[in-house]
């Protein structure tokens, strides 16, 4: 029983985000075939097919180094609740993008939300660094994809201008 719970630990934070994007998935799942699909998209957009096998990825990756962070500082406590605390707000912002961008369809909002996630990302990364360096290395593909995503938000924002009634 003891290795077993000694498991728990490292596939909770593993599984944590990708837990919480189930609810986004749900509302990008109704509007890709309508709303997303009327979008004039730039040529280099991936087919939709690719972002649920990133995302996973990305969001395991990413808790697999919080995990590593909790562990090397010891669980929650005074020394890892910034950079924990860092970690929770990106997946605020990360989480709350889908219904913002998919969900209200305000691109404009949407990239604000993504540039903001990009932001606590490099924070996070910035403090995971000093408490290891494995950890912020997971979330280097992260904040590369972000940084695309963000570019891909902007042109879908630029190119479809809301029509007004």
């Amino acid at each position: 029983m003891e290795e077993v719970e000694s498991w728990v630990p490292v596939v909770g934070f593993t599984l944590l985000p990708n837990a919480g994007s189930l609810w986004g998935a749900r509302i990008v799942k109704r509007e890709i075939p309508t709303w997303y699909k009327s979008l004039e998209k730039p040529s280099w957009n991936p087919p939709n097919w690719v972002f649920a096998p990133v995302w996973a990825s990305l969001y395991s990756s990413m808790g697999y180094g919080s995990y590593l962070v909790w562990k090397e500082l010891g669980g929650f406590n005074e020394k890892s609740m910034v950079p924990l605390g860092l970690y929770a707000g990106n997946l605020a912002l990360n989480w709350s993008w889908v219904p913002i961008f998919f969900g209200k369809h305000k691109k404009g909002w949407g990239l604000v939300t993504i540039l903001l996630t990009t932001g606590a990302a490099t924070l996070t990364t910035t403090a995971w660094y000093h408490v290891n360096k494995t950890a912020a290395y997971l979330m280097y593909p992260y904040l590369a994809w972000l940084t695309f995503a963000s570019v891909l938000n902007y042109r879908l924002w630029k190119d479809n201008p809301d029509k007004k009634h």
